[in-house]
């Protein structure tokens, strides 16, 4: 599953309420302690303390979101899924997008620009004191809401729940590259290989260049006999757009063999009664490392420390009589053994 990769600048507000000494005092404190734990990166100290501040701000008529969505991003970041969840479910099926406006005005005799809230700044704009009125909007947090709940859900091993935060996010942003990714993931985790394929080959049509979806579509066709030679096609694909996509080769090379144990099996029990059929089926087994030869190289130079690699290499350097490289191999196994020992 892809890493969880959170960040926001979070921005201390400048509150403007008409309230009493102390309830502003708590409302103050609260806010400086979320802001000063965040900023060290104590996000499990930081995330009740924004979960205060809007409580506190929800008591005094102000149902402020945005303080619930920094404490859902800060349980995040302290790994602590479940409250993250929590919350941005809440957030998502309340419709937040994040979205505020702040309003400014210039100072004329200071020069300096103050910071209002809308009921001032518009009674301000009789003011022949200040100057230079405005408004800006920050953009919505909505398709990262649905983003990283869908993330949180699927690395919490939930991908059904995934799936319907997905598709409700889909709907609303239906370009959503990220989401596209997740909900082939879910699609995947929850089971569902034909849909998992679908969306893959729908991503694919869009980027024929994603190395990593014609690997995960490899896998896919490789789990079905019939579709083999599909798989081989795909896991070829995605290495030539990733010449040392390891994996893709170590697919390649056992897809390509097949399953060799049980033609090691079949061929023993025919040596006897039915040397013929043997014989085809050794013939056939060479044919077949002769051509995962160039696949088991190319692993091996993407990853010349993988002892799965080298021993994978040197076994079809036996089958296809290559005894110089069977030495060499055979070289390499045991160095690569010898230290994973001494690890």
């Amino acid at each position: 599953m892809k890493k969880l990769i959170l960040g926001i600048a979070i921005v201390a507000s400048a509150f403007v309420f008409g309230q009493k000494g102390d309830a502003n005092a708590k409302l103050q404190e609260a806010n400086k302690a979320a802001m000063d734990a965040y900023n060290a990166k104590n996000y499990s100290a930081a995330a009740p303390k924004f979960l205060e501040v809007y409580n506190l701000l929800k008591t005094n008529g102000q149902d402020d979101k945005i303080y619930m969505y920094y404490a859902g991003l800060s349980y995040a970041l302290a790994n602590n899924s479940d409250e993250s969840i929590k919350i941005y479910t809440d957030l998502v099926n309340s419709g937040f997008t994040g979205v505020q406006t702040t309003y400014t005005a210039k100072d004329k005799k200071s020069g300096q620009v103050v910071p209002l809230d809308k009921t001032t700044w518009d009674l301000m704009k009789k003011n022949p004191d200040y100057s230079d009125f405005k408004t800006e909007q920050s953009a919505s947090v909505e398709p990262d809401l649905y983003e990283t709940l869908t993330t949180l859900l699927l690395n919490a091993k939930k991908p059904a729940e995934a799936l319907v935060i997905i598709e409700k996010g889909l709907a609303k942003y239906p370009n959503n590259t990220k989401l596209k990714d997740a909900q082939g993931t879910a699609y995947y985790e929850s089971g569902n290989t034909d849909k998992f394929m679908a969306n893959l080959k729908e991503q694919l049509a869009k980027n024929p260049n994603d190395a990593t979806n014609w690997y995960n579509l490899g896998v896919i066709q490789s789990k079905n006999p019939a579709t083999t030679e599909d798989a081989i096609a795909s896991f070829k694909k995605a290495t030539e757009i990733k010449p040392d996509f390891d994996n893709a080769y170590q697919n390649l090379v056992y897809t390509v063999i097949g399953d060799d144990a049980k033609t090691v099996e079949q061929i023993n029990a025919l040596r006897k009664d039915k040397p013929d059929e043997a014989t085809k089926l050794i013939d056939g087994r060479r044919e077949r490392f002769a051509k995962a030869l160039p696949y088991a190289e190319g692993w091996y130079k993407a990853a010349p420390e993988n002892l799965d690699a080298v021993t994978a290499l040197k076994e079809i350097y036996v089958v296809t009589k290559n005894m110089d490289k069977v030495k060499e191999m055979k070289a390499k196994e045991a160095e690569l053994s010898a230290k994973a020992k001494t690890k």
